[in-house]
């Protein structure tokens, strides 16, 4: 499904269906030696899916480490991200040439806690929220929104960017038979100095689907 969000020059990967077999690269088992089962099968089941998207890009399947706040750590030359929630595991690649960043995130197709919302939205947001009209859980939409930005942001930057210092606003393309889709944009609200020598960032521009109880939201900034 993610594929239906990324545009073109950025492989991807899922999976939904975990394989019993599945083992990590032998040069990353050391980052999730004391992990739980679930933390180990997310970690290997998202880098599997990263590993195929490295193939469709011509490149070797090599080991993906771990850098500042669990960033993964991509080959020269290329920019990616995962994402895993309970029953789904995604990577999405594309060569550094073509794109600057990229973010992607996947929530399940439900309401929000209770109490979260607050925490992870501006008061525009909220508003958005109550007069959307919408049998869609949006404000899970916000969140995996707000996740996909943080995603795009940090390897840019090295910096934390906080649920409030992003402003989303989305458009809705449909939403019928329990799913729909649509564009979100990202004002970014503090300073986008970047660690690569490129413009500040000011904004990014995404794409959302709903589908089979998944929310997938991706960024890919060039």
């Amino acid at each position: 499904m993610i594929e239906k969000i990324l545009p073109s020059g950025v492989a991807s990967a899922e999976l939904l269906e975990y394989p019993e077999d599945l083992k990590p690269h032998p040069a990353e088992e050391h980052l999730i030696a004391k992990s739980v089962e679930k933390r180990r099968r997310d970690f290997i089941g998202a880098r599997h899916c990263a590993r195929q998207a490295l193939a469709e890009l011509g490149e070797p399947a090599v080991a993906i480490g771990k850098g500042e706040r669990g960033m993964p750590l991509w080959p020269r030359g290329i920019v990616g991200s995962l994402t895993h929630c309970d029953g789904y595991r995604a990577a999405a690649l594309a060569h550094k040439l073509r794109f600057r960043s990229i973010g992607i995130d996947a929530e399940p197709h439900g309401p929000l806690p209770e109490g979260v919302l607050d925490s992870v939205s501006l008061p525009q947001e909220r508003a958005w929220l109550g007069s959307a009209p919408s049998d869609l859980h949006l404000d899970r939409l916000l969140f995996c929104a707000k996740e996909a930005t943080y995603k795009a942001w940090f390897p840019l930057t090295l910096r934390w960017l906080g649920f409030e210092e992003a402003h989303i606003t989305f458009t809705i393309d449909e939403s019928s038979d329990g799913g729909g889709s649509g564009t979100f944009h990202s004002d970014l609200l503090v300073p986008g100095q970047t660690t690569d020598g490129g413009m500040p960032l000011i904004s990014f521009d995404g794409r959302w689907v709903i589908g089979d109880g998944l929310i997938l939201t991706a960024i890919a900034h060039d």
